[in-house]
This record gives C-alpha cells, structure tokens and sequence, in this order.
C-alpha cells in the first residue's frame, strides 16, 4: 500500500498562454505535448482570437 500521494515533481510543467498558470504534463498529452499551450478546455475556448482571423473587414 501507498503511505501518501506519490512524488510528480518529476513531471513537465508548461504555462498556460490564457491564465498565465502552470500545468504539468498528463499522460493524454504524451503524443503531443509540444503542441499543448492551454491548461484546461476552458482556456482553450477562451483563447485570444488571431488578428488574422476571418473577422478581418475586406475592401
């Protein structure tokens, strides 16, 4: 039997480019862990939108 939560200190941390808070590295991400920038789903939808989006008036 375990005596305690186990020691993640080993794990990746990255910082969420939404809420500027830390995350550490989930088995999920493995893959692609390069490519995470976001912390949770929310941030992910929350995201700052690109100046270069389809929003962009034409003329």
């Amino acid at each position: 039997m375990h005596a305690g939560k186990a020691n993640k200190s080993y794990l990746a941390v990255k910082t969420c480019v939404v809420c500027q808070r830390p995350f550490t590295w989930r088995k999920k991400w493995e893959k692609v862990w390069d490519e995470v920038k976001y912390c949770s789903e929310q941030c992910k939808r929350n995201k700052p939108q690109n100046s270069t989006g389809s929003q962009t008036p034409t003329t």
